[in-house]
């Protein structure tokens, strides 16, 4: 969500500061602002919309400052304009915010009482008051904000420049992720390791509660006691340098076709080709025996590849699996048997219902396990088992290479699973390792079908609807080729079982509608082609993804067909997930819409 950066430099801070930003744009924001000390007075400069007008402001009202904080605001409470752009600040005290402060009506009309004058909208505005109130009796910074804090509910990532300080920035967090960078003679403060790759590649992330005191002689870390904490610097990989384009127009595309090398990379880690088993990590010891029940539980996309994942672990390891909605899991009364094994699926780690999920299922005695992507993220450090995909940094808020990484690891997961039950021989173990192998090559043959969907596209993009549908594992997939679409080309597209058209669905079909039937030649091929066929028979578009089976076995009918090749049950929701991808970024193409970063969505959702 929000994107925040801070900088106690030895040179002008602004410049640092929108470079990180611009690092921090896949986030989502409408807003962006900065604010320095300039001959100690806080001075700030604020946009509404994209950088680039924060940046044409700087150049006509330059900040020389040498520390500053910064911020790209995705809007909670208040509309996206100037007067509720970050950073606030109020006498003196400049601050700010990633997250929502659940509170801030009461804080709002308690201060309001006290005399406080409001000149926003936002609920960030509440603390910047509040420290202000304590600055007034007396306190040092530190302590001031030591004081406030516990008088907010919800939960935030905060950042404090204090008027007259000019050696000093106050950090906070509580539930949205916040780290700091260690550089010479110069600190740093950002929302995650790739807003800091640029300055420096030692960092630190802040746990819960964590408050942090940043100069440019050092940092340090207190608890909400004030006592003196610790925590280890790490060093950053360079994969976090990895964000540019690389030619491509887009990240978007760029990622979908680094899909056979990132997936490749991740299931290197998790398949021993040569003796036809999976492997897991040197420090992860799976033992699932003595096991019943496996809960899934992620967001958006991340929750898709856990319904397909629900598939091969039913299959494959003879469990049954309950899967939910973060956002609903933590708020259901679940019946948990102490030992059981969840999961949680994340690309950024720092999913603020996933992590809510994670906490109530760990307190309750299960055993966790996270798939994500970054793995020093809070979800991983959470974790009692990591299991990380190595799709590298993914920009595009649309995720593409996440996804099938993730299932990739999920596969190779449910496998290992079947195995140490004793669900799947040996025997059986080796062709489906071999399956996993050639993922890279099937993917790399549906990336060639790319210029049949850029014609494809330019049809879809006339209509106002689409529907996708599928059986099997191809129904998650329905439902993540309808989130793509509508994501990024803001037509309204749905995703059904394609057994579930007769029960409501079908009164949709009309003409020329677009219908995306994903159907594999496997056991569930002739029922689809069944619900195909009724839509064509309602005079409904329908664009069949197959492969060569299927394309053999399928009626002319259909308006388009994408064949793919023949490949192994397992796989194939890996491979089909490309086209789906490719449909809708061309889609978005010839609508012309903002592909990367699509209206009123942000890359990691760090709040509720």
């Amino acid at each position: 969500m929000c994107g925040i950066v801070g900088v106690v430099g030895r040179g002008p801070a602004a410049a640092p500061i929108l470079d990180a930003l611009r690092r921090l744009e896949y986030r989502g924001y409408d807003s962006a602002g900065i604010a320095t000390l300039e001959r100690g007075l806080l001075t700030r400069r604020r946009a509404v919309g994209k950088l680039k007008n924060l940046e044409s402001k700087l150049t006509c009202e330059p900040l020389a400052g040498l520390i500053g904080i910064g911020h790209t605001r995705w809007a909670t409470h208040g509309r996206p304009n100037e007067k509720n752009a970050h950073p606030h600040a109020v006498d003196g005290v400049a601050v700010v915010h990633n997250g929502i402060i659940e509170n801030h009506r009461e804080l709002r009309n308690e201060l309001k009482q006290a005399g406080s004058r409001f000149a926003t909208d936002t609920d960030t505005e509440v603390i910047a008051h509040l420290v202000s109130q304590q600055l007034k009796k007396g306190c040092e910074p530190v302590d001031a904000v030591r004081v406030a804090l516990p008088r907010l509910e919800g939960a935030f990532a905060l950042a404090f420049l204090f008027e007259g300080y000019d050696n000093l920035i106050i950090g906070a967090r509580k539930g949205s992720p916040l780290a700091v960078g260690y550089g010479r003679g110069e600190m740093y403060l950002g929302s995650d390791a790739i807003a800091l790759a640029p300055l420096t590649d030692v960092i630190s992330f802040l746990e819960d509660g964590d408050i942090v005191m940043v100069t440019r002689q050092g940092i340090d870390f207190f608890n909400a006691k004030g006592e003196h904490l610790r925590r280890s610097p790490a060093k950053i990989t360079g994969s976090a340098m990895l964000v540019q384009k690389g030619g491509h127009r887009h990240f978007m595309v760029k990622e979908i076709h680094e899909q056979p090398r990132v997936v490749g990379q991740t299931l290197a880690q998790y398949i021993d080709v040569a003796g036809g088993t999976i492997k897991m990590p040197k420090d992860v010891e799976l033992n699932v025996q003595g096991i019943n029940r496996v809960s899934i539980t992620a967001c958006g996309t991340a929750f898709y590849a856990g319904l397909i994942a629900r598939y091969w672990f039913e299959r494959y390891a003879g469990l049954p699996v309950e899967i939910d909605i973060a956002s609903e899991f933590r708020y259901r009364d679940v019946p948990f048997e102490s030992g059981n094994l969840s999961i949680f699926v994340s690309q950024s780690g720092e999913t603020a219902d996933t992590l809510a999920s994670l906490e109530f299922a760990k307190a309750r005695g299960q055993r966790v396990l996270s798939v994500v992507n970054v793995p020093n993220s809070t979800i991983a450090r959470s974790s009692q088992i990591v299991l990380p995909t190595l799709a590298g940094p993914e920009v595009g808020v649309a995720s593409t290479k996440a996804f099938t990484c993730q299932l990739a690891t999920l596969a190779c997961l449910a496998v290992a699973a079947g195995r140490n039950r004793g669900v799947l021989s040996s025997d059986d173990e080796v062709p489906l390792v071999r399956a996993l192998a050639d993922v890279p090559n099937y993917m790399t043959c549906a990336l060639e079908l790319e210029p049949k969907i850029r014609q494809l596209a330019r049809k879809i993009a006339a209509s106002r609807d689409a529907l996708f549908i599928g059986r099997g594992t191809s129904y998650p997939l329905a439902l993540e080729g309808a989130l793509k679409l509508k994501e990024i080309t803001y037509i309204h597209a749905e995703g059904y079982a394609a057994g579930e058209l007769k029960h409501g669905p079908i009164a949709l079909i009309e003409k020329n509608l677009p219908v995306v039937v994903i159907a594999p030649g496997d056991m569930t091929f002739e029922k689809t082609m069944s619900n195909m066929h009724e839509v064509i028979a309602r005079e409904g578009r329908t664009i069949l993804i197959t492969d060569q089976k299927g394309a053999s076995l399928a009626a002319p009918e259909s308006w388009a067909t994408l064949v793919l090749p023949d490949m192994p049950t397992l796989v194939a929701p890996l491979v089909f997930a490309l086209p789906l991808q490719l449909l809708a970024y061309h889609t978005a193409l010839v609508l012309g819409t903002d592909v990367d970063q699509p209206r009123n969505l942000a890359k990691s959702v760090t709040v509720e």
